[in-house]
C-alpha cells in the first residue's frame, strides 16, 4: 500500500481536507471555501488544486498517494455517482471519476458524508474496536451512518442510514424538509426539540423563565433540564423516546455492537444518553437490549478520517 492518502469532507460552507499516512495518522488538516456559484462547477477543481498544492508543498509524488476519499452531502452510489446534492447545486454525475481525472488519475472513492463520518468514528473514534456500528448525528437535522463488518452500508440507492426520515408519528401536521410528515428529525434534532418547545409555549405549558420571551436554543433546553426544570425534562424525554424507539427498530435489523451519538446536540452529554437508553431498552429486541451507547469523539474530523478509510478499504 502506498504511504499517503487524502480525506475530504465536502460541506456546504467549507471543504475540510486531511493529509494522512496510510495507518490513519493525520499529518495535516486545512479548509477551503465551498464555492457554490454556477451550480457548484468550481468545487471539484478547487479540491483538486488544494490536493495538488499540498503534494507540492510536502514534496510528495502523486505516485505515493493510495487515493483520495471524499464525503459528499447527498446520496452516493457504490460506483461514485452522486444522485443530486441540492445544497451544492449538483445534479447526477460521477464525482469519483471527475475528481480522479482532475488529479491525473489518482484513485478517488466517493461516499455520503454522514456515512463516512460514521466510518471515521468506527475506525478511530467512539466505535473503535468494533466492526458493526450505527452512528447518529444530531444537529440541524438527524443524520446517520451504518457500518457492517467495518464497511459502509450504502444501500441500493445510496440512501442507507437516512434515519432522520423514519416516520415516527402519523398524526403530525408539520412538514419535514424532505416533504414527509412526522419524521424523526422533527423531534430529535436541535431544531426539533426547539420546535417542540415552541409548541409547548403555545399550549401555555410552563417552561423555565430563562426561555420565556427569548429565542430558544437546544442548549438552553438541555441546561434547564440539567437544572431540574420539569418542562425541559419533558422535552428531553420526548426526544429520547423518539430516538430510542427509532434506534430499537434499527438494531433489530442490523444488530450493531455499539451506537455512537454525535453532532452538536451530543454535547449535552450523559443526560442525552440517559434519555435515549431509557426508551431504547424498553423498545429493543431482547438480544439487542444491552447494545452499548457512546458519544462521538472525533467531532468535525470524523468525515476526513472516514473518507480516508474508504480509500484503504477499497
Amino acid at each position: 500500500m502506498k504511504p499517503y492518502a487524502f480525506g475530504i469532507d465536502l460541506g456546504g460552507t467549507t471543504v475540510k481536507c486531511g493529509f494522512f499516512k496510510n495507518d490513519g495518522s493525520l499529518i495535516e488538516k486545512w479548509e477551503i471555501p465551498t464555492i457554490k456559484d454556477n451550480g457548484g462547477v468550481q468545487i471539484l477543481p478547487d479540491i483538486a488544486a488544494a490536493i495538488k498544492g499540498k503534494l507540492s508543498e510536502r514534496n510528495v509524488s502523486p505516485e505515493d498517494v493510495e487515493g483520495v476519499g471524499i464525503g459528499v452531502p447527498g446520496p452516493v452510489l457504490a460506483n461514485g455517482v452522486v444522485n443530486g446534492c441540492v445544497n451544492l447545486g449538483w445534479g447526477v454525475f460521477n464525482v469519483a471519476e471527475e475528481l480522479s481525472g482532475l488529479l491525473g488519475g489518482i484513485p478517488v472513492v466517493a461516499a455520503n458524508d454522514a456515512n463516512v463520518a460514521a466510518l471515521g468514528e468506527q475506525w478511530k473514534g467512539g466505535g473503535e474496536g468494533h466492526q458493526n456500528v450505527v452512528m447518529v448525528t444530531l444537529g440541524t437535522g438527524v443524520g446517520g451512518g451504518i457500518i457492517v463488518g467495518g464497511r459502509i452500508l450504502a444501500g441500493g440507492h445510496g440512501a442507507a442510514g437516512e434515519i432522520g426520515h423514519i416516520q415516527m408519528r402519523k398524526d403530525e401536521t408539520a412538514v419535514c424538509g424532505c416533504g414527509k410528515k412526522g419524521c424523526l428529525e422533527q423531534y430529535a434534532s436541535a431544531t426539533g426539540i426547539v420546535r417542540m418547545a415552541h409548541l409547548a409555549l403555545k399550549e401555555e405549558r410552563k417552561l423555565p423563565s430563562l426561555l420565556d420571551g427569548k429565542e430558544i436554543t437546544s442548549k438552553e433546553i438541555f441546561d434547564a433540564a440539567k437544572a431540574g426544570d420539569d418542562a425541559a425534562l419533558g422535552l428531553v424525554d420526548t426526544l429520547g423516546e423518539m430516538l430510542g424507539t427509532a434506534l430499537a427498530h434499527i438494531t433489530a435489523v442490523v444488530d450493531p455492537d455499539v451506537i455512537v451519538i454525535g453532532g452538536g446536540v451530543s454535547k449535552a452529554g450523559q443526560i442525552l444518553i440517559d434519555a435515549i437508553t431509557k426508551h431504547y431498552r424498553t423498545a429493543a429486541f431482547h438480544a439487542c437490549r444491552d447494545t452499548e451507547f457512546k458519544l462521538a469523539v472525533l467531532g468535525n474530523d470524523a468525515g476526513m478520517y472516514g473518507a480516508v478509510r474508504t480509500v484503504l478499504n477499497r
